[in-house]
């Protein structure tokens, strides 16, 4: 199985886990940006890009992760990278902990 469908797999089993998570909602179809998302409080914390996990962290933990190989800078396709979002290059149990940090991280906003 290549790293996107696994990335994928990963993210429909996140939607599952999560679902019943108070606060926490997941994509109900559509289109468009954040339509393949996982929110808290109507916030986006994770969400499936391109086949690829996406999370919101500190500015300074996406830095971190990105300059450890564990992450890759996130552009929404205006040219420059977002400083709060990571692309993430791990493997599933990491990348489950890092969506966990994201809700957290997110849900005291």
């Amino acid at each position: 199985m290549s790293s996107e469908q696994s990335q994928a797999a990963l993210f429909e089993s996140l939607c599952e886990e999560y679902a019943g998570v108070s606060g926490v909602t997941v994509p109900e179809g559509g289109s468009g940006f954040g339509s393949q998302a996982i929110k808290i409080n109507k916030s986006i914390f994770a969400m499936l890009v391109s086949e690829r996990l996406v999370v919101k962290l500190p500015a300074a933990r996406v830095a971190e992760l990105i300059s450890s190989g564990q992450g890759l800078p996130f552009d929404a396709g205006k040219g420059k990278p977002m400083k709060q979002w990571v692309t993430l290059s791990v493997d599933d149990d990491a990348s489950r902990r890092l969506v966990a940090e994201a809700m957290a991280f997110v849900g005291r906003r």
